[in-house]
């Protein structure tokens, strides 16, 4: 191997590190399966990345796709093949655009392309240290927090400024995007104060339109006697579409004075996560409620 191939490895290998380790994936997470997609390249001669050999992956034959795009500026594709292969491939818009339909021009090497375009075509334990090439997207539809449901393009890359290229597509079909989660946060305008501990009982629903856990949470507010007590409070529910869920939680004020019948002032958060997009999804309520004694 020359210098300047042993500098490609090396910088090869350091990037997919960086992949692997998720800085260099401008994405969520946890990557989306690939339900229907496929990967193909070549090249010339005397390109590193290709070995001047051909390249064809597809769902169909049992390759594993994954992909990932956090606001659709950036596609980065992850491959593992039936036999052992494995390749990373990433498009990336100039600035924040989206990508969309149409030929970028003069892409380096990303994530190191500044404002331009930028591609990256390795695996297999090669990479390119700087590379020009150019990129077509012909498909791209993206949901929310870049969902990819559709992505295709095709692409030219050159290692270190040599003249061979690895030349190939790929090919992404998904599913529509799910919903995002919805989630409404209601406080019931009536509780409870036990004359005992002087804890107030608060209550309410909460509404999820997909199943998940909510966590409520907040601070129930009186004043006593020129004195400010303040109650926190926290309970988990468990969130499914339909009739909406009640909570109750009990808050103990954190002085020595405790609360008392009458009006107190309830700040409450619910929050829960969206699986489908690795999100978490809060919404607040301020209520006045009426405190009415609990006797023992």
């Amino acid at each position: 191997m020359n210098t300047s191939w042993r500098r490609a490895a090396l910088g090869g290998a350091l990037a997919l590190a960086a992949v692997a380790s998720g800085l260099a994936v401008a994405g969520p997470a946890a990557a989306q399966p690939v339900e229907s997609g496929s990967l193909e390249f070549s090249g010339d001669p005397g390109d590193y990345i290709s070995g001047g050999g051909s390249y064809a992956y597809s769902t169909d034959d049992g390759d594993l796709l994954t992909v990932a795009s956090g606001n659709g500026s950036v596609v980065n594709v992850s491959l593992s093949g039936a036999n052992g292969d494995w390749w990373y491939l990433s498009f990336d818009a100039p600035l924040d655009d989206v990508l969309a339909p149409g030929t970028y021009a003069e892409a380096t090497r990303y994530p190191f392309n500044g404002a331009g375009p930028g591609l990256s075509l390795s695996g297999n334990g090669r990479g390119c240290n700087t590379l020009t090439g150019s990129f077509t997207v012909t498909e791209a539809a993206f949901g929310p927090h870049g969902y990819v449901e559709t992505f295709a393009a095709t692409f030219e890359q050159h290692c270190e400024g040599g003249t061979a290229a690895a030349r190939g597509e790929v090919h992404i079909s998904n599913p529509p995007p799910p919903p995002e989660l919805d989630v409404q946060l209601d406080v019931d305008g009536a509780g409870t104060v036990s004359t005992v501990s002087g804890a107030a009982s608060v209550s309410g629903t909460v509404s999820c339109n997909k199943a998940t856990t909510a966590t409520v949470s907040g601070t129930t507010v009186q004043v006593v006697r020129s004195v400010v007590v303040r109650g926190p409070f926290l309970t988990q529910v468990p969130c499914t579409p339909g009739d909406p869920v009640p909570w109750s939680v009990t808050a103990s004020p954190d002085g020595s004075t405790p609360f008392r019948k009458g009006d107190v002032e309830v700040d409450a958060k619910a929050t829960a996560r969206d699986g489908d997009y690795d999100q978490f999804v809060s919404v607040v309520d301020t209520a006045v409620v009426g405190l009415r004694k609990l006797k023992p």
